[in-house]
């Protein structure tokens, strides 16, 4: 028996630079993940990114995150999907939104890249856009001139606190999603306020 979701991918930018920055909340979701879940991520030469395999009821899940720096995540996720022969409807892509607010979690299937650098190049290097993401909100600076410092930016501590509640939700969501209980889990995040 195959999870539904053979590999979780979390995205975010490498250093202690970026380490606490809007842009890393993939990252946030995948090392807290690992954490519940007793997996060490470490570093793969061969994936670009930091990697572990999480033995689920379901089977193997593999957790990467990308050593590449956002705009070239797709060498990372490319290199471990071809070497596993994984197909793109499984994997699942946690990444920040800036079009959501703070904390609210929202899962989505397919769909274009919506601006952002990560999903664009994973795209690119997939082939294909037909992977699932879930998108984890970080709010909106209110200007478009002001996304890049933004995203780039700390969150405060009230704000990272919200943030936080979410990715604790959308871990609690995890077992419906690697089982194969889409619908049940989408509708657990949406209903969240």
């Amino acid at each position: 028996m195959a999870a539904a979701f053979q590999l979780i991918v979390g995205l975010g930018n490498p250093g202690s630079r970026y380490e606490g920055t809007r842009h890393n909340a993939g990252f946030w979701f995948v090392a807290a993940l690992a954490a519940q879940q007793g997996v060490s991520l470490r570093e793969s030469s061969k994936f670009y990114g930091w990697h572990g395999q999480w033995a689920s009821e379901q089977g193997v899940v593999h957790l990467l995150c990308p050593s590449t720096f956002m705009n070239h995540s797709g060498r990372s996720v490319s290199a471990i999907v071809n070497f596993y022969r994984l197909a793109r409807p499984n994997v699942l892509v946690v990444h920040d939104e800036i079009d959501l607010a703070p904390g609210v979690l929202r899962l989505k299937e397919n769909g274009g890249h919506g601006g952002h650098n990560g999903l664009r190049d994973i795209v690119s290097a997939l082939g294909g856009s037909d992977f699932r993401r879930l998108r984890i909100g970080v709010g909106h600076p209110g200007s478009s001139d002001l996304v890049v410092p933004y995203v780039l930016g700390e969150p405060g501590r009230e704000e990272k606190a919200v943030i936080q509640s979410g990715i604790e939700a959308g871990l609690a969501c995890v077992p419906d999603l690697i089982s194969g209980q889409w619908a049940q889990a989408q509708q657990t995040l949406h209903r969240r306020l």
